[in-house]
């Protein structure tokens, strides 16, 4: 059976460890698509609920939360902050520290 890009992103999201972070970017890559950090946002939005997704645990490629404050961003911080996840100076996380990285870049790929 051949994954789609949307089965392959929801597993790489699911196996981000409590205390690191992924960007949407990295997970596009992982996936099998390295320009598609937009499709990963849809298919947070559209899957966090259903498939139980560690979606805090995904941020933008500058260590930030992309969501508004007010709408989410707090909550996910708040999160984050749960996990041991540290946030620096202008609420950046720092990368080279949180930044989860699979052993194998790609999904079911050796």
């Amino acid at each position: 059976m051949v994954e789609t890009f949307e089965q392959r992103t929801r597993e790489l999201i699911k196996r981000i460890p409590k205390g690191k972070v992924a960007t949407f970017g990295l997970i596009a890559t992982m996936a099998g698509n390295p320009r598609g950090a937009r499709q990963v946002v849809r298919v947070l939005s559209s899957c966090i609920a259903k498939d139980k997704l560690p979606w805090h645990r995904v941020i933008n490629r500058e260590g930030k939360i992309s969501l508004p404050i007010g709408n989410g961003y707090e909550e996910q911080h708040r999160l984050l902050e749960r996990e041991g996840v540290v946030f620096g100076l202008g609420d950046r996380v720092d990368l080279s520290r949180f930044l989860w990285t699979s052993r194998r870049r790609k999904l079911g790929r050796s």
